[in-house]
């Protein structure tokens, strides 16, 4: 097992691979910008190193220096986290180039995952269904009308190095198709540098439902079922929960065991999430995130297993401490991702913290470097906190998130608490009969009503 591991990254999932490794009785090593110097991920880590200035390219994204800082400090490993560097094939290379071990998969599956085209690609061969699209990228007007007229409009272009939305565009008719086709590719451009892009047809009330696989070097693949990650705002997920209220047992099990199947024909090692639009009783493979999930925390609540842990055992050349027949899915859990934002207008909110109380309580859990007196910096994403909470059956889940919504404060800064306050007071949210459109149509409705 590792003696020192070195944590890539910063804010919640830097404090939440720290727990991990104190409790595992291995030492960190925090790296941070100048701009995080006071965060509480660095006052607890072991060591810490500052890597360089506020801005993310030259300290976060500054791969000399993560490497530097590894060297200095005698780390075995080093964890990404998620964002940065989790899924940059470059780094992994040059991490193990250097003599460290990469806590994820091999450069390669996230080389493979990372290019959407390829990623679908594979993930045919593997037998995981996949939306009906074109075979390749679409370089032109003439390729991309044959790929409309066969696959049927609507249709989603979508860029091929891409994700969060950007380089993402639905032509509803032929007429709309070339404006559509150039401006994501223009965002692909401007966003990846590449501007390559491909065609789906677009589903009109899915769902997003993805499958939690982990895999050992030994190989053993388990699923740990799905999240269902619907409420979506531009195609950035709001709130996650599991199970998810549209799937069922045998569903489960059957796109659980074709992923488990295609993961161990990919050879892949460590985490992996595979998504998949969900709609009348049909999966469609969308995406392979090769990297622990931001809402990783719900899975863990319904099945007791800690993903990090498993993570760095995994990376250490151990093999899975359990197997799938011991994966058992007990109750509910819900994860709200609470930002420094206005609620309405999602106005990034930085600045000083005066106040803060954490909700508690039997299945209570948050994930959250926030403190009183913390200043959070402007120069990165606005997550603050990501508030899980586990119940019984989803109905309890739902009583006991609305009360620590009520009993969480975060004073000096404006929060997303308001908005999951008013969501969870919804009845298609109280009924779980949402697909992905829904919160936009939702927050269209208050805005006109306003």
């Amino acid at each position: 097992m590792f003696e020192k591991i070195l944590i890539a990254n910063r804010g919640e999932i830097a404090l939440r691979v720290h727990r991990a490794c104190k409790e595992m009785g291995i030492s960190t090593v925090a790296v941070h910008s100048e701009a995080d110097a006071g965060a509480m991920w660095v006052r607890l880590a072991d060591e810490s190193v500052c890597i360089g200035p506020a801005p993310a390219a030259k300290s976060y994204l500054n791969i000399p220096s993560i490497i530097a800082a590894a060297e200095i400090t005698g780390a075995n490993a080093i964890h990404p986290g998620y964002g940065f560097l989790s899924e940059n094939a470059r780094f992994a290379e040059i991490v193990q180039a250097h003599g460290f071990t990469f806590i994820g998969p091999k450069p390669e599956h996230i080389r493979m995952m990372g290019d959407k085209i390829t990623a679908k690609q594979a993930a045919r061969d593997a037998g995981i269904p996949v939306v009906p699209g074109s075979d390749g990228a679409v370089k032109t007007e003439e390729e991309a009308e044959a790929a409309a007229k066969q696959i049927g409009f609507p249709v989603l272009i979508k860029a091929a190095a891409g994700g969060g939305g950007r380089g993402m565009k639905v032509a509803a008719t032929p007429e709309s198709l070339a404006e559509a086709v150039s401006t994501a590719q223009a965002e692909a451009r401007a966003a990846f540098g590449d501007d390559a892009v491909y065609m789906e047809r677009y589903l009109q009330t899915p769902r997003h439902i993805e499958i939690q696989v982990i895999a050992d070097s030994f190989g053993n693949v388990c699923h740990l079922g799905e999240r269902d990650c619907s409420l979506q705002r531009r195609h950035q997920k709001v709130l996650e929960e599991a199970p998810s209220p549209a799937i069922d047992a045998k569903a489960r099990e059957r796109i659980g065991q074709i992923v488990v199947e295609a993961v161990k024909k990919f050879g892949y090692l460590g985490v992996g999430t595979v998504e998949f639009l969900y709609e009348n009783g049909e999966f469609f493979f969308i995406e392979m995130n090769t990297r622990l999930q931001v809402e990783h925390p719900v899975t863990e609540a319904i099945t007791g297993i800690d993903l990090v842990r498993e993570q760095i055992r995994i990376a250490a050349g151990e093999p899975l401490s359990f197997k799938q027949s011991d994966v058992v899915f007990e109750g509910h859990a819900i994860e709200c991702r609470i930002n420094a934002e206005n609620p309405k207008t999602f106005t990034p909110s930085p600045g000083l913290v005066t106040d803060f109380h954490a909700p508690g309580g039997l299945g209570v859990r948050l994930d959250s470097a926030l403190y009183a007196g913390y200043s959070i910096p402007p120069y990165y994403d606005s997550l603050a906190g990501k508030l899980i909470v586990h119940g019984r059956d989803r109905e309890e889940c739902i009583a006991r998130l609305c009360r620590c919504l009520a009993e969480m404060v975060v004073g000096g800064i404006e929060t997303t608490i308001p908005l999951f306050q008013e969501l969870l007071n919804q009845p298609d949210i109280r009924a779980g009969v949402y697909d992905i459109h829904w919160l936009e149509r939702w927050m269209k409705t208050q805005l006109e009503a306003a």
